[in-house]
């Protein structure tokens, strides 16, 4: 799918070699094995955007994980005994894990472990361009490290630990724990100063109008932004390929507007992580029109929705005016449409389709295909709406300019 790969020459560092690893989750009396496997399917693609091939996935039926190796012990042995011979490089589990448990299961499997949340921090830190994505990586990762350092310095404590080491002074983990704690106060200083050049440089842009594009991450949020704005926004078929919120200024007919790109939700996306990248998200609070992009092809689109609905709630912007895009058509018709449906079937489908989901989320919507360039001309209109409404609103005045 080289078509995704839009930006890509501009992208800088080194090529990660392909790591095999395998996943583990378990179904406990809250989740189901249907759900798990969705949330496996996700961790599948964390996993492939990260650079690791997933050769074997483990299910585990359990009340809830256990303390110290997250899996039942039978379960452990058949990991490790896959882990063993088949070239395994890494084993991530779908939950976060405690400190303790990390270091137990790499005794037991001897090899790298990791968590959704890890995993996720890690591709956050390889795809962070600008100091400011870099600093709230940094941070919501010495976050996530602080409550697990005792677990995971277990095996030095043992070393060091009898005759000769007894005494007064600071343990090494008490050393580090405050060197983490500095550190974390250090990033806090930095993130603030960049927040208030950002404030200082949304505040100099004037009285335009600002619309955002939102959404689940991967559903096409930076192509519709390279088509709008005629730039070159990096875009891939992968997860979080956009960290850095983006603004650009657009002109339909007449009409100047910026549009900003922002990075994309998860499910069970790490705390910290939230936390660290409110400020990234600035741009969406201070948004005249959110454009919230579905990926209508996904199976679970509508859980999707919930989520950027849930975490728009949380950013105390679930009031703003929606426009919902639902993109990838061009998917949904190659993944549900039967070849031997006729044209006036497949347009019936959709007509369904397209009131079914006017009626159920309230919004202005439209259907489009970025990729195919379909229906982007209706997109163009109803953002021109949009953003006229609230020019005549606002400047009454001035309406005659635009």
């Amino acid at each position: 799918m080289a078509d995704w790969n839009v930006g890509e020459k501009k992208r800088k560092g080194v090529k990660k070699e392909t790591e095999n690893a395998v996943l583990v989750g378990l179904v406990t009396q809250n989740q189901t094995r249907e759900l798990i496997e969705e949330y496996l399917d996700e961790l599948e693609f964390l996993a492939e955007t990260a650079g690791a091939k997933t050769l074997k996935r483990f299910i585990q039926k359990l009340h809830r994980p256990e303390s110290k190796t997250y899996v039942g012990k039978g379960k452990l042995e058949e990991i490790a005994e896959f882990v063993e011979k088949n070239d395994i490089h890494l084993v991530i589990f779908d939950d976060d894990l405690t400190g303790k448990q990390t270091n137990i299961l790499e005794e037991e499997l001897k090899v790298k472990i990791l968590d959704r949340s890890s995993l996720i921090l890690d591709i956050f830190a390889s795809r962070a361009q600008t100091a400011q994505a870099r600093a709230q990586v940094e941070l919501a990762q010495l976050q996530y490290l602080l409550p697990r350092l005792r677990g995971l310095w277990t095996h030095l404590e043992r070393q060091r630990g009898g005759i000769g080491m007894r005494g007064p002074g600071e343990k090494e983990i008490e050393t580090d724990r405050r060197i983490i704690r500095d550190k974390i106060s250090l990033l806090k200083t930095k993130l603030e100063k960049i927040e208030k050049q950002g404030r200082t440089r949304r505040k100099s842009r004037g009285d335009l109008i600002r619309l955002s594009l939102v959404g689940y991450t991967n559903v096409g949020k930076s192509t519709l932004m390279n088509y709008l704005s005629k730039s070159e926004v990096f875009a891939e078929d992968k997860l979080f390929a956009t960290l850095d919120t983006t603004v650009r200024k657009v002109v339909l007919g007449q009409m100047p507007f910026l549009l900003s790109d922002t990075v994309g939700f998860i499910r069970k996306l790490p705390t910290h992580l939230i936390e660290s990248f409110k400020s990234t998200l600035d741009e969406v609070r201070e948004s005249n029109v959110l454009v919230h992009v579905v990926d209508i092809a996904h199976p679970q689109f509508e859980d999707h929705i919930a989520v950027v609905n849930k975490t728009l709630a949380d950013l105390e912007v679930n009031d703003k005016p929606v426009l919902m895009v639902f993109n990838k058509m061009d998917l949904y018709r190659e993944r549900y449409f039967d070849k031997m449906l006729d044209d006036e079937t497949k347009e019936e489908i959709e007509a369904e389709l397209k009131t079914a989901m006017a009626k159920k989320y309230e919004h202005d919507i439209v259907f489009v295909s970025a990729i195919k360039k379909e229906n982007l001309n209706t997109l163009r209109e109803k953002l021109k709406e949009k953003v006229e409404a609230i020019y005549l609103k606002r400047y009454p005045h001035r309406a005659k300019f635009w």
